[in-house]
């Protein structure tokens, strides 16, 4: 596997963890997944920061483990530079499809692969 591919992977294993309800409702586990200077723009239109999704997280859509989980499909991800990963994706969660991008920035030392931005847009019934 070259640099480029596994740099790719290795942003893949990270969003599939942000999925897994264990890790939503624990800041301590979501928290070494964002970055400090982590933004996400929901599909509601409402901006998160870092600090604002650690709070808030374990209250969301697929952080509890008797609910409805993340399916995810469609995974493409492409290094936009060293340490910098753009993926794009979709999910279902119940009946809601979303359509994701997320941007992965790989910090120093043990801090690994962390999200830097993300963005999700609700797809709406009969849109392919």
């Amino acid at each position: 596997m070259n640099g480029a591919t596994d740099d790719v992977q290795q942003a893949i294993a990270g969003e599939l963890r942000l999925m897994d309800p264990r890790v939503r409702s624990s800041r301590e586990l979501a928290g070494r997944l964002l970055d400090p200077e982590f933004v996400e723009v929901g599909g509601s239109g409402r901006r998160w920061t870092y600090e604002a999704m650690l709070a808030e997280l374990p209250d969301h859509p697929g952080s509890s483990a008797d609910a409805p989980r993340f399916e995810p499909s469609e995974f493409s991800g492409v290094l936009l530079a060293p340490g910098l990963v753009h993926l794009t994706f979709e999910t279902m969660l119940g009946e809601l499809r979303t359509r994701h991008s997320s941007i992965w920035r790989k910090g120093d030392g043990a801090a690994g692969w962390r999200m830097y931005y993300h963005q999700a847009t609700r797809v709406p019934p009969g849109v392919d």
